[in-house]
This record gives C-alpha cells, structure tokens and sequence, in this order.
C-alpha cells in the first residue's frame, strides 16, 4: 500500500521565491527513510512555477496563462534536480512524472498512468509528479496540486495521504487572524468545518489554502484512503504521519469506498453536459440505485457525445454524474418518453439514458 506525500509552495518556496533548503532536506530525507524501510512511496509537488519566477528574477507571480506555463517551463527540471538529489542523498531512485487533467479524465490515460506509477513503486523508485503546467490549460486543470494529490492517491488506492504545509493543520479559526484558534485533530465529518472560517490563505506563489486542502482530504477520504494535514516544516512530521503518531489533523478513510471506475468517475472524468431529472427519477436513482430512464428525464443542457460524463440535476441540485449512452441531441429528442417508445423511435438504442454502473451519486 503506497504513502502519497504532497508538498505545497508554502514547503518548497519562500516568500522571497528562494528554495527553503532546510525543509526540503529534511522531507526528501524522512522520505528516503521511509523507502529504505520498504514502504512504497510517491511525491507530489508545487512550486514548479515559484522556481521558475526566482530564476528568472520576476517581482511577482503572472497572471497570465502563458507567462504561468513559460515560468514553469523554467522552473520544472531545476525542481525536479532539487528532489533527485536529496533523494539519492538518502540512497532512492528518483523519476519525475508531469500530469494534466486530461491524462486521467480518459479511462485509457488514467490506467496508463497508474500502471507506470505502480511500476516505479515496485522497483523501489520514487515518482515526483507535478502538474504540466506548460500544456494545461484554464479549461483543463487540476486547480491546484492538493487535488492532483487526492487523484494519485485515489489512482494508486493509497494507505496514506500526507499534505504537508506550513501550518500545525486545520483549525477552528485562521490562526493568522485569530490567537485563539485551536488545532483540531481529528475530523470524521466534513460538515463539522462547514461554518469555521478555517483561511484561504496560501503562500506568495502558492495557488491553494485551507480550504483547498479539505477539499482534498474529503476527496480522498471519501474514496477509502485516511488522509492528515500537518506541518512539513517541522522536522520528522512526515515520519510521525506515516507511523500512525499524531501528527496534525487526521481525515480517517470511509469504510466502504465506491469502485475504482466509480472513483475515477466521480472525481477525475469532467461532466460535459448536465441532464435535469424531475423528483421521481432524483428518488430512484438516489435511494435505489437504479438506472436513469428517458421518462424521468426533463431538460438537457450542454453539448455532449454518447460515452461523456454528464451530471444528473434535480431541483437545482447535483445528485450524481454517469456516462450517458445518447447524444444531447438525442437526449432532448427522447426526454420523458417511456422506454417501449424510444425503442420504436431508435429501434438500436439502450433503454437506460445513464446505466446504473456508469452512475455514481454526489
């Protein structure tokens, strides 16, 4: 079972743009550790573009998508030196992955990328994977690297997901604004955190926060895998997380996880359509997972192909995403038509508008 530690800009860069040598050392060196013990291990990084702003001396972070993409160009092999170095230091193989969300939004991509990961695992290698902010663009991303995370952890049915930051983990209050705050250890349902102003904030290059980081963590947990928040800036943090030993803010794994297809259905394939359902369809498909017929269906909105995720609205409300067996067109063509009549509109076409094991609820 493979440990998946993410370290954000926050842990890589300072706000000055230099490399924090001192916390990269000592990660990449718990990280060794860890790997010469025999526990499979993989990283995931930001900072990719800070490295690439201090290199080339900009006074601040771009705005625009092609300066971000050119600045990472800069900035992702020097990176990625940093962590092989340190990593041969502690006596394990480095390689470095770059992913876009494209790669694991197609099935084909995505088992692709999980089979070349496992590989590396197995040979006793350690994957750095960034995103490949050079070719990803704003319509496909991964947001920020706390979900490319949560992906990869998912992808490769992690025991552990570690996001290591520069803070103690999540709190009742910001901790920057509030002295009162107080670290919450353990967190079993998300919407306990709901109401608490829990920081935005993130570093000067960083693209994160917070929030972004349970997001994250209730991806991951959500899919099986436990997950902590903690400090990567104090020294032996990583290891504590990756004993069981408090360490930050523990997120514990749901007991009874939805299958790899469903998982990547849900958090990785993008929706490119939505169909609206009316209340009776939204109860059957919530309660006694069944198949999406065309009389339940109301409205079609987008545009998309047989074979596309689409998600599955009901009184203004996401209820779920599956792959849908007709086109838009189609599908507004045979909404709320009983199956018999569809099939004598469409004599070859599926009774189910969205079959039950292509549908996973929200």
């Amino acid at each position: 079972m493979t440990l998946v530690v993410k370290l954000g800009s926050s842990i890589v860069a300072a706000d000055d743009g230099g490399l924090r040598t001192d916390v990269l050392d000592s990660v990449c060196a718990q990280a060794a550790a860890l790997c010469r013990a025999g526990e499979p291990l993989v990283m995931v990084t930001s900072g990719s573009i800070a490295t690439g702003i201090r290199l080339l001396g900009l006074e601040a972070r771009p705005r625009a998508i092609d300066e971000l993409q050119a600045a990472s160009a800069v900035g992702q092999g020097s990176l990625y030196r940093e962590y092989e170095s340190r990593l041969q230091e502690g006596q394990a193989a480095a390689a470095q992955v770059l992913l876009t969300a494209s790669d694991v939004a197609s099935r084909a991509s995505y088992l692709n990328a999980r089979q070349t990961l496992r590989r590396l695992v197995e040979w006793g290698v350690v994957p750095v994977i960034n995103e490949n902010d050079t070719v990803a663009t704003d319509e496909i991303t991964f947001g920020d690297n706390d979900f490319l995370a949560a992906q990869v952890a998912i992808m490769l049915e992690a025991r552990l997901l570690v996001l290591l930051t520069n803070t103690e983990g999540v709190f009742t209050a910001d901790p920057g604004a509030d002295p009162g705050a107080k670290l919450i250890t353990s967190v079993e349902h998300f919407s306990e955190l709901a109401e608490m102003d829990i920081g935005d904030r993130t570093s000067v290059f960083g693209s994160g926060g917070m929030r972004s980081k349970v997001a994250a963590a209730e991806m991951a947990s959500g899919s099986g895998i436990e997950v902590r928040i903690c400090n990567g800036t104090v020294d032996g943090s990583l290891t504590k997380a990756a004993s069981g030993e408090a360490a930050g803010t523990t997120f514990p794994a749901r007991k009874r996880p939805a299958s790899g297809f469903k998982q990547w259905l849900k958090h990785a394939k993008p929706a490119a359509g939505r169909i609206v359902v009316d209340d009776g369809a939204a109860r059957v498909l919530s309660q006694s997972g069944s198949s999406l017929l065309p009389v339940g269906v109301t409205g079609v909105e987008g545009r998309f192909e047989a074979g596309d995720a689409v998600e599955v609205v009901a009184s203004g409300v996401v209820i779920g995403k599956g792959i849908v067996n007709y086109s838009a067109e189609e599908a507004d063509r045979i909404k709320g038509m009983k199956s018999k009549d569809v099939l004598d509109l469409m004599p070859q076409a599926s009774e189910e508008l969205v079959h039950r094991d292509y549908f996973v609820l929200a």
